[in-house]
């Protein structure tokens, strides 16, 4: 009699909230689709993209610094004397596409990326567990060819990215995503340096106030595919949101902002050993400052 109890309990457990959306159904109501906001505050994490972009018509400027490590101390203002700038325009064609160019001063690079969302995360009527975007960037190298007597290529100074973006929103706090990449150079240094770079990154965000996060980022590059003296970044830092204006305040062994940068370029560790075995830190102080405006208001408003 007891298994007889409990298996009618359970059946009519099944059972219900199919009568519920029975019920739904006989009232006219229909399950909505819930999508989820917000994973993270802005476009970049720290370095490399999220899965946020831009909404349709906005455009979004964006000035960033890295500065030298911050080793030498007070002579040259812990790094501040010696910074790397970029500054970029992101704009928004649609909620799902988003377009953007920049140029850095560091061997004066001039980039540009396309980034689509293909999937959002979403619960209700559609369900799905992440938000998946695509990014393709390209990067052209301008400063001057060092060998001027020699036969330079223009295709020599091109440089090609493919990302996916994978993220997922847990709850209100926490937010993670992983970066599958591929870095294509068409020139390498030497011959410990491949063409194709495949590297793997992870980030994460901490809400901490309604107003600041903890963000971190960091790419492995697996072995052989690199010169042995570069190293892997890592970045960590703060997000600030006032009004308009989104501050990141971050630490970083790079001192790039583009994807053949800070993935096959970063030059020490966080802490490594010279040469005469001294303990030495590669740490940098750096910044990114983000700035939004509407240029073409969503229908209905206008």
């Amino acid at each position: 009699m007891k298994k007889l109890f409990l298996f009618v309990f359970l059946l009519a457990a099944q059972l219900l909230p199919g009568q519920d959306n029975d019920l739904l159904s006989l009232l006219g109501e229909e399950e909505t689709t819930d999508y989820t906001t917000a994973t993270f505050k802005t476009t970049r994490i720290v370095n490399g993209h999220s899965v946020e972009n831009c909404g349709g018509g906005v455009l979004d400027f964006k000035i960033s610094h890295r500065f030298a490590p911050l080793r030498n101390g007070v002579y040259d203002m812990f790094g501040l004397d010696a910074a790397t700038i970029r500054i970029g325009l992101d704009y928004g064609i649609t909620d799902r596409l988003m377009v953007g160019i920049g140029r850095g001063g560091r061997e004066k690079i001039v980039d540009g990326f396309a980034k689509y969302k293909l999937l959002r995360q979403s619960t209700g009527k559609r369900n799905m567990p992440i938000t998946l975007s695509y990014l393709i960037d390209g990067q052209i190298k301008t400063v001057k060819f060092q060998d001027q007597e020699r036969e330079n290529k223009f295709s020599s100074r091109l440089y090609y990215t493919h990302q996916l973006l994978i993220a997922r929103k847990f709850s209100e706090r926490l937010s993670l995503q992983l970066m599958p990449t591929l870095v294509h150079r068409n020139l390498v240094a030497t011959t410990e340096d491949k063409n194709d770079v495949f590297a793997i990154g992870a980030a994460g965000r901490i809400k901490i106030t309604k107003r600041v996060t903890f963000n971190a980022e960091y790419y492995y590059v697996p072995e052989g595919q690199i010169s042995q003296s570069f190293a892997n970044a890592l970045s960590v830092g703060f997000e600030i949101e006032t009004g308009g204006h989104v501050f990141q305040l971050h630490f970083t062994n790079t001192q790039d902002m583009t994807y053949k940068g800070f993935i096959t370029e970063t030059p020490e560790d966080w802490f490594f050993k010279d040469a005469s075995g001294r303990m030495l830190s590669g740490i940098r102080f750096g910044f990114n400052v983000s700035r939004v405006f509407t240029i073409k208001k969503p229908k209905g408003l206008e």
